[in-house]
């Protein structure tokens, strides 16, 4: 995992311990607007991180925690899942808090995608964004990432390998570790 890292973050797979702060950011107001809502408790997380690490292992599901490269902060989620057998993946559960790095959402972004792409071959990501995230629905058009339909909740987007050599060559100065 060594190469999940960039100029000023890092990624690395979550695990039990993680739940409190897996779940701090969950219940955080000022986080959570556009996420699927949390019950239970930071017991309740870890439960559930350690079905997670079951999937992690059979590569059905990935779970990361991003970290500055500076002191190993903790500064949020990222997670890919719904994998399918025709090499697509969707990714969310994309939370950072207010530690972050300045550029901690464009470097988070592009290392989900260098490996889902790179390292576990797919072929493209698709995901939903909330309509009313109007920052994160900027953000991902920006990167490259295409509305292919909408619901009345949500804009559905798809992202392919093409876009991420794209968005690679871009940003390549986040890049460089």
């Amino acid at each position: 995992m060594d190469n999940l890292k960039s100029k000023t973050i890092h990624l690395r797979f979550a695990d039990a311990s993680d739940a409190e702060f897996i779940y701090s950011l969950r219940i955080n107001d000022s986080l959570n607007q556009h996420i699927s809502k949390v019950s239970g408790s930071a017991e309740t997380q870890k439960e559930w991180l350690q079905e997670y690490k079951k999937r992690e292992l059979l590569n059905e599901e990935f779970y990361f925690i991003i970290e500055k490269n500076e002191g190993n902060c903790e500064v949020g989620t990222v997670r890919i899942y719904g994998l399918t057998n025709d090499k697509q993946f969707c990714w969310g559960s994309w939370i950072l808090n207010e530690h972050k790095t300045k550029s901690a959402a464009i470097e988070s972004a592009c290392l989900v995608y260098k490996f889902a792409f790179e390292d576990k071959q797919f072929k493209s990501s698709y995901f939903q964004v909330d309509k009313k995230n109007v920052g994160v629905i900027s953000f991902h058009l920006k990167t490259g990432a295409k509305i292919v339909s909408e619901d009345d909740i949500n804009f559905n987007f798809i992202f392919e390998y093409e876009d991420y050599i794209e968005l690679k060559n871009k940003y390549y100065k986040y890049l460089e570790a």
